[in-house]
């Protein structure tokens, strides 16, 4: 196997095994939406980063970061309903970026790369990015696990019995802004949010417990980036999108076998 392939797999495996466990909350809460918004503002990110000259994947994290918390902030305001706001921060941010990649003569970026991602362009820097920034997410989505499960639930109950919930939800958003910096590279800033959505809502019909679910849409994740990279490098294939596909097909198998008793409500 060619070494770039290699970086590729690896990194592909490595936010498959992260992207899973985060992707299960986000089916459970209903938060694809959100999702989507996060990685349109992940261009803006990048571009800031090349602009202020500073790592692009920590540039990403902190718009992310930013843009999570001033959403937050206008949801509790309650002045417009939040797939609204979304609507309006997602194709905002995305829009702004490419303006700031406009202005930046000096540097030219390619936008299909960024857009769908790069993943036989990955590197040891990036798969240091990729692992080390897993690790430390799937580690606070450990700590937030029993909290956010109860959420999730019932999030009122949740909210009677002390758990803070305001706090927790904003911890989780922090959480899905830190897994689509370290993925940017391997799917794009378009199809990040399916790598995590795909996988957890194909294991869904096979899972009878959250943890269950959070395992095998790992497991559904790996294969799929495997699967994405085996058919690019069979038919030359874009392989970002590749992946994405071989997700999809996997879904497709999935809505033919019976669906057991759901891993949560919701």
């Amino acid at each position: 196997m060619p070494d770039f392939l290699l970086y590729a797999l690896l990194g592909g495996l490595g936010v498959a095994l992260v992207a899973g466990p985060i992707g299960s909350f986000i089916v459970w809460r209903r938060m694809a939406y959100f999702g989507d918004t996060l990685s349109h503002s992940a261009l803006l990110g990048v571009a800031l980063g090349f602009l202020l000259d500073v790592s692009p994947t920590l540039a990403v994290i902190v718009v992310c970061a930013l843009l999570a918390i001033l959403l937050v902030a206008m949801q509790q305001q309650r002045y417009l309903a939040s797939d609204t706001l979304l609507g309006i921060l997602a194709h905002s941010a995305l829009s702004l970026g490419l303006v700031v990649v406009a202005f930046m003569e000096t540097l030219r970026l390619d936008l299909v790369s960024l857009l769908f991602g790069d993943i036989l362009a990955v590197s040891m820097v990036d798969l240091a990015w990729i692992y080390g920034g897993g690790a430390v997410a799937l580690a606070i989505l450990i700590v937030l696990w029993r909290p956010l499960l109860a959420i999730t639930v019932h999030e009122e109950l949740a909210r009677v019995e002390g758990v803070p919930v305001l706090a927790v939800r904003l911890a989780f958003m922090l959480l899905i802004a830190l897994v689509i910096a370290v993925a940017l590279k391997i799917v794009g800033i378009l199809l990040i949010t399916s790598l995590m959505i795909i996988p957890a809502a194909t294991a869904r019909r096979f899972a009878t417990s959250p943890e269950q679910m959070a395992a095998v849409a790992a497991v559904i994740g790996a294969a799929a980036v495997a699967g994405g990279l085996a058919g690019s490098w069979q038919w030359d294939t874009p392989t970002g999108p590749s992946i994405v596909v071989a997700a999809f097909v996997m879904f497709l198998l999935a809505m033919v076998v019976p669906a057991r008793r759901t891993a949560t409500s919701g």
